[in-house]
């Protein structure tokens, strides 16, 4: 639901009602993940998408009518034999996609979900999809990490949910979660989708060069929040960097040792070292490769990394703690721009986050998508 958001908070505020689709569940090759959403607005407006265009004219129809009556809809889009092109996922996959009607008096809590996510605060929504009692199905909770708010029939499922939920936010995870009808943790008949908003992973770029404006646009466009810094004052600027969410003047391994020791950095963060100078590089590096991150890249020749392991070692960094580093950065695809490097940094960082093998997909087979 992050995608559209902004829209639906404008849509609440105005006191209108809209359907929402969201997409709860994937099996094999479905193009959208748990939590994308699809809005439809009382004069026919649409925002967001739930599968790339296959069912969108399906969902569209179910919001219009979720909207006039009130009824949530829970709703499997797959390959149809008759009527593929029509309402079905032509690409072969399953999406599980749940419509629902959302306005201040369906979904009060909306304002506080939206201020906390504006805020980068974690939160999550958690909705009751699937339920024997009808009159259960669409009841929620809004969850942080400290409190809790709404209802989902009794305590008992209260509170399972709530746990549950706090361990999706901590992984930064959307899923659907199964539970008896009245919370038990074995058992069936009660589904509820877990729709987390953690705040965007970071992205920290440690130096000030041309490589780093392009890698800036691609982080950014993978929706990172992206953090320039250098020592330079004359080269860390705004200006040069317009598209960062932070440009920072300091030395990178001191500015990185504060965002560890505030907890602002994570394991989905990711690290790319540019700078190309031993007095920046090697300090960054001890910290960043000693710290629990997603990603910790250098940029150089082959001769400036074995000139840079030698450095790392005689600083004390044993072999393991280097097992860590990707250096030299990026995949293999003869990059030669800022630009094509940038990309070919994102691919290895994408590759790794998602255990891809970097080849080109008409060499493999099996699923297209694979899990985290």
């Amino acid at each position: 639901m992050r995608d559209v958001l902004d829209e639906l908070h404008e849509h609440w505020q105005r006191g209108e009602k809209v359907g929402v689709g969201t997409v709860v569940a994937t099996f094999s090759s479905a193009p959208r993940p748990p939590g994308a959403s699809m809005l439809v607005a009382e004069d026919g407006t649409v925002a967001g998408s739930v599968s790339g265009g296959c069912v969108e004219g399906a969902v569209y129809d179910l919001a219009q009518q979720v909207i006039a009556d009130g009824s949530p809809v829970l709703q499997r889009y797959g390959v149809s034999d008759d009527d593929a092109f029509a309402v079905g996922l032509t690409c072969g996959g399953i999406i599980d996609i749940y419509v629902d009607r959302m306005s201040r008096e369906d979904f009060p809590e909306l304002g506080d979900v939206v201020e906390s996510v504006r805020a980068n605060h974690p939160v999550a929504v958690a909705t009751v999809i699937e339920h024997p009692d009808p009159a259960r199905v669409g009841a929620r909770r809004v969850i942080w990490p400290d409190r809790a708010t709404g209802d989902l029939g009794s305590a008992r499922a209260n509170d399972a949910v709530t746990d549950d939920a706090r361990g999706l936010l901590a992984s930064g995870r959307s899923d659907t979660l199964h539970y008896g009808p009245d919370g038990q943790r074995r058992g069936e008949g009660m589904s509820v989708f877990v729709n987390a908003f953690e705040p965007p992973p970071r992205m920290l770029v440690f130096g000030a060069i041309d490589f780093a404006r392009a890698m800036v646009q691609v982080g950014a466009l993978l929706g990172y929040r992206v953090t320039v810094c250098d020592a330079r004052p004359v080269f860390a600027t705004k200006s040069r960097f317009p598209d960062a969410h932070e440009v920072v003047v300091d030395w990178p391994h001191r500015y990185l040792e504060a965002e560890v020791d505030a907890g602002r950095v994570d394991e989905r963060t990711a690290v790319t070292v540019l700078t190309h100078d031993p007095k920046f590089d090697v300090p960054v590096l001890q910290v960043a490769l000693r710290s629990k991150l997603g990603y910790v890249g250098a940029m150089g020749s082959r001769r400036t990394h074995e000139d840079r392991l030698a450095r790392l070692r005689e600083a004390g960094m044993t072999d393991d703690e280097l097992k860590g580093l990707a250096s030299p950065i990026g995949l293999n695809l003869g990059a030669r721009t800022p630009e094509e490097t940038a990309v070919s940094i994102a691919a290895e960082i994408i590759s790794l986050r998602w255990g891809g093998d970097g080849r080109r997909l008409t060499e493999v087979s099996g699923p297209i998508h694979s899990s985290a």
